[in-house]
């Protein structure tokens, strides 16, 4: 079969990643997600392939299970790198999100909004475990469209305006 000129990961599966959502995986995907406030945490490990990614809402669980909360998808996506013995210097973590996304008609008070709220959490959750981010786009004003290649750890950022957002209360 002559794959020339397909575009890279055509042929692997893709799968979106709604708010609330955690993904654990050693296969070759395309995971795709639209964040607004909300934080996406990726880890890759090279030699094995195993990757991870989260779609987190709000920064604290409370020792809830729930992946919409910010410590308890990093908490458990190292978690599961840990249980196949892999160190976090072996990690390969990146930080997206945390916009302020809730123009309220007044100046923000940055460490009040709730996307600047997850971006502290993911940054200290990151930090206690060991792992620096190799890279980051986090705050600002603008949503932003994630495409995240499983089998590389490659992660491909488009900035967005509002009206690519969607509804409100979707991301």
């Amino acid at each position: 079969m002559n794959c020339q000129g397909s575009p890279p990961g055509s042929f692997l599966e893709k799968i979106y990643l709604k708010p609330g959502e955690l993904l654990l995986t050693e296969e070759a995907i395309v995971v795709t997600t639209v964040l607004g406030s909300c934080i996406s945490v990726t880890m890759f490990h090279p030699r094995s392939g195993i990757a991870a990614i989260c779609h987190a809402m709000l920064p604290r669980g409370g020792g809830s299970t729930s992946f919409k909360y910010v410590d308890t998808s990093v908490h458990h996506m190292a978690a599961y790198f840990s249980r196949r013995k892999i160190s976090p210097d072996e990690i390969q973590a990146k930080l997206f999100g945390g916009a302020d996304m809730f123009n309220s008609g007044r100046p923000s008070v940055r460490n009040l909004t709730v996307g600047w709220q997850n971006i502290a959490t993911a940054t200290q959750c990151l930090q206690t475990l060991g792992l620096s981010p190799s890279s980051t786009d986090v705050g600002g004003k603008q949503g932003r469209k994630l495409i995240f290649t499983t089998d590389t750890g490659t992660v491909f950022l488009k900035k967005l305006k509002r009206q690519e957002l969607g509804p409100p209360g979707d991301k």
